[in-house]
């Protein structure tokens, strides 16, 4: 057997076929990241008294499980969808004419929504391991002037076994795919208005989005050392903005102090499409959020710059009977 090489890690994923399948589904496409699988079964010692001081051998395995924490990578429009998709809802392109699909997620609100698992493979040239019934915990899109937004999340599964991986798995083109942070806009309007109508220039520097399902992995009397099911109950989404210390700063501060809801929006606009569709020239991604200012630091500074540092908090916009969405328009017509 080989010896592992660093350099001939990879990471191997395909869609499963609905919300409740746990297949070991055979791998369409490479996750261009980087991560390894970890199993987690809950493996333990018997406590008992036998006479031996140094313990008996018996040892017992409750329940299965695995995870994979995809490291931060630059984000792009082809594949930050996966995280959407097993943590959001589970969404499919819809044509917007020529070469463009919009990929749609609505943030849940009055009823739960459908997640789609997913099968992943990781593992070098000495041996790999598969992991089913994947779903996201939490994923993260961070992003500064002048470098790219970087995606990362915390993956977890049914139960990690050993398998050779699939061969002929898609290598997906991302060469001119990457989502810049200097090619975004950042919007804020009041929440009896239309997400993206007032543009505020010169002032984002840095942005967070953090987007935690909370998901819960049920261990029920189901018949396996596995959970058998997950549930989605109140996600946690936060965005940590940092801006230019300048009048948009202190309007923020104003509606902080005043509770006074917001519609933020921030559309990063990449590429432009060889065939354009109605609605979307470029590849893009909206996010539109509702909710409040939760805190803003005191002044801080940038390179002797004066900057401003606060946290919105997402939740449900009453006026608009929802807590906001993300959009994303690629060339991809099925994200498998």
């Amino acid at each position: 057997m080989a010896n592992g090489i660093y350099a001939l890690q990879k990471i191997q994923a395909a869609i499963n076929a609905s919300s409740d399948s746990d297949d070991y589904v055979p791998a369409t496409f490479l996750w261009r990241g980087t991560g390894q699988l970890e199993d987690t079964r809950n493996l333990y010692f018997v406590n008992e008294n036998v006479g031996l001081l140094s313990g008996s051998n018996r040892t017992n395995t409750s329940l299965y499980g695995g995870k994979l924490a995809l490291d931060a990578i630059e984000g792009t429009y082809k594949q930050f969808p996966h995280l959407l998709n097993m943590s959001i809802k589970a969404s499919s392109g819809v044509t917007d004419s020529g070469e463009v699909y919009t990929y749609t997620y609505p943030f849940p609100t009055t009823a739960v929504q459908a997640l789609q698992p997913y099968t992943f493979e990781g593992g070098d040239n000495s041996g790999a391991e598969a992991l089913n019934f994947v779903h996201c915990m939490d994923w993260t899109l961070a992003g500064e002037g002048g470098k790219a937004w970087m995606m990362s999340g915390n993956l977890f599964g049914k139960k990690v076994i050993p398998q050779a991986f699939t061969g002929g798995a898609t290598l997906p083109d991302v060469q001119n795919d990457t989502m810049n942070f200097s090619q975004s806009q950042l919007y804020i309007d009041a929440d009896s208005d239309t997400w993206g109508t007032t543009l505020v220039s010169n002032t984002l520097l840095k942005a967070t989005l953090k987007y935690n399902a909370k998901l819960v992995a049920k261990a029920s009397a189901d018949g396996a050392l596995t959970f058998s099911y997950v549930v989605a109950p109140m996600p946690d989404i936060t965005l940590a903005v940092t801006f230019e210390h300048n009048a948009s700063a202190l309007s923020a501060k104003v509606d902080w102090r005043a509770e006074t809801p917001k519609l933020i929006r921030i559309k990063n606009t990449g590429a432009a499409f060889a065939s354009p569709g109605n609605t979307y020239a470029n590849k893009t991604v909206i996010m539109d959020l509702a909710g409040k200012w939760l805190k803003f630091n005191k002044i801080g500074n940038m390179n002797g710059n004066d900057i401003l540092e606060g946290t919105f908090q997402v939740r449900n916009s009453d006026v608009q009977a929802s807590a906001g969405q993300i959009v994303v328009a690629n060339n991809t017509a099925t994200l498998a």
